[in-house]
């Protein structure tokens, strides 16, 4: 078989590099002389006849090319309905390309629904990975008496260690964890040594990241730590992405400094293909010339519909020359138009029009109003980043969500390293107003460090009066769904700088489908 560029170009996608194998395409046999499975193993998007199985082969983390040679590696896989793999349901081989830094996608399909799987992957017949586990989503219009959903992200590598993941592994009985973004973070390493901003508590491993190979270093370095491998040996995620997987605040074609995008999307496109590399996704989500679609449904029978939105790609650039607090052009600091781009919108009201008992909008940045004012300041600030800089778009998302009469839409936020609850209000004028949707902010696994707690932030939730919680403290969200009532329980750490932190429950709320409402319990 040969593939000429003409028809490679064609594939769009790129399909036809993950599919057949050139007659003349140089592949290994020999034994590789080192474990190559040391990013570990991870598995995703759950439909309720199989999910995604992912690893990535590299025997030097954060050497050139990870240590692998520049040649295709067949990989053995397996899934089997126990962990000692007595009994396996599916198996086959899938090639692992150097044009795609090693990674291996595995749709598996042909499952049955809401059931445990386990997997491994095996090279050569020596070289055996450690072992994954999965579950199936229920049949669709299946009845569900309980669904657990995790909810984490912002894990800056020189902010903290990821003692936080490991709990988040040993959490009982979980079926998903939504993943929200800042995987890794794009800066240059800074020394080991004080953290508060001045060090950091380990370096990253070289300057800022442009290149895909620079992309693909980081995320090795990231996704060596054993907690964060445990996490997703543990459970099926559903990864999205933020800024820091490219840049910092950028925005569809632009960057937050100036940098002409054509050359800007250049470097955009190579955080798209490392993502897509390191993430558990389908082909789907594999990006082309023309972009990426990230945004994409999981549903849980009868119970619950996940809408994975993507914040970044389709969004217009930031007012006010994406100053993040514009107390001086109001009311332009509001009104850039476009947060989801019209295809993404129109797909996401298309599909609210079910009759699920629960929709979980699963984003990046925070919808509800957020005045953060300074102590004693008149005048409201709001952050051009964040829906508050995007008004027009959470109109034209309030009035979906209205049009269709729902009462039971839950969001899921992170990106900004702090716990918050509150609601989304029909008018942000009026923020103690009816409310259309509940929010839960998801803080931080490391980024900010230990944090301050509650110190100095009395006045935000003296100018935001829907909002009901807002802490500096790391962790993570679950998620508890029942026909009959949504439970969040709010996880924090006692510390992050040192190795070894500990999680604890700081509060739990309860929200019913019947009315968008918080309740502490």
């Amino acid at each position: 078989m040969t593939i000429d560029r003409r028809s490679l170009l064609k594939s769009g996608a790129g399909l036809l590099l993950l599919s057949g194998l050139p007659a003349h395409a140089a592949v290994l046999t020999r034994p590789l002389g080192a474990n190559p499975f040391t990013l570990g193993v991870a598995s995703g998007d759950p439909w309720a006849d199989g999910f995604v199985i992912w690893t990535r082969l590299a025997t030097h983390p954060l050497g050139e090319h990870g240590g692998m040679p520049q040649m295709v590696v067949p990989v053995s896989w397996e899934v089997a309905e126990d962990e000692r793999f007595a009994r396996v349901v599916r198996k086959g081989e899938a090639l692992a390309r150097p044009e795609l830094g090693h990674s291996v996608h595995v749709e598996v399909g042909g499952l049955l629904p809401h059931r445990h799987y386990w997997y491994r992957f095996s090279v050569l017949g020596s070289d055996v990975s450690p072992v994954g586990l999965a579950r199936t989503a229920p049949a669709a219009g299946a009845a569900l008496d309980r669904l657990r959903i995790g909810v984490a992200g912002c894990q800056h590598w020189e902010a903290g260690f990821y003692d936080a993941w490991g709990a988040l592994a040993r959490e009982p009985d979980l079926d998903l964890v939504f993943h929200y973004g800042d995987y890794i973070y794009e800066g240059a390493g800074r020394p080991a040594g004080a953290s508060g901003g001045k060090g950091a508590v380990r370096s990253h491993h070289g300057d800022e990241i442009y290149s895909l190979d620079d992309y693909r270093r980081r995320y090795a370095q990231y996704k060596s730590d054993p907690h964060l491998q445990a996490a997703h040996a543990a459970c099926a995620f559903a990864a999205s992405f933020d800024d820091h997987e490219v840049d910092n605040n950028w925005a569809g074609d632009y960057d937050q400094d100036g940098t002409p995008p054509e050359a800007f999307l250049l470097r955009r496109m190579a955080g798209y293909q490392a993502w897509y590399e390191n993430m558990p996704l389908r082909r789907s989500q594999m990006p082309s010339a023309a972009g990426i679609t990230a945004y994409r449904r999981l549903d849980y029978g009868r119970l619950l519909r996940t809408h994975v939105l993507d914040t970044r790609s389709y969004r217009t650039d930031q007012s006010c020359n994406d100053v993040a607090r514009a107390e001086t052009c109001t009311p332009e600091a509001h009104a850039s138009p476009e947060m989801l781009g019209h295809m993404q919108e129109a797909w996401l009201d298309e599909g609210l029009g079910n009759d699920r008992t629960w929709n979980l909008l699963a984003q990046q940045v925070i919808v509800m109003p957020f005045d953060v004012r300074a102590p004693g300041a008149a005048r409201p600030v709001f952050e051009t980043d964040l829906w508050d800089g995007y008004r027009p778009a959470k109109a034209r998302l309030r009035e979906s969500i209205k049009r269709h009469g729902l009462t039971n839409v839950v969001i899921a936020t992170g990106d900004h390293h702090k716990h918050a609850a509150g609601i989304v209000p029909e008018r942000d004028e009026e923020p103690e107003g009816k409310a259309v949707a509940v929010e839960f902010l998801a803080t931080s696994i490391s980024s900010g460090g230990n944090g301050r707690g509650d110190e100095g932030f009395a006045h935000i939730l003296e100018n935001n009066p829907n909002f009901d919680l807002y802490t500096d403290r790391r962790g993570y969200q679950v998620f508890d769904i029942t026909p009959r009532a949504w439970t969040t329980d709010v996880r924090v750490m006692d510390q992050v700088e040192k190795p070894g932190g500990g999680v604890r429950s700081l509060v739990r709320y309860e929200v019913s489908p019947d009315e968008a409402r918080l309740k502490r319990i």
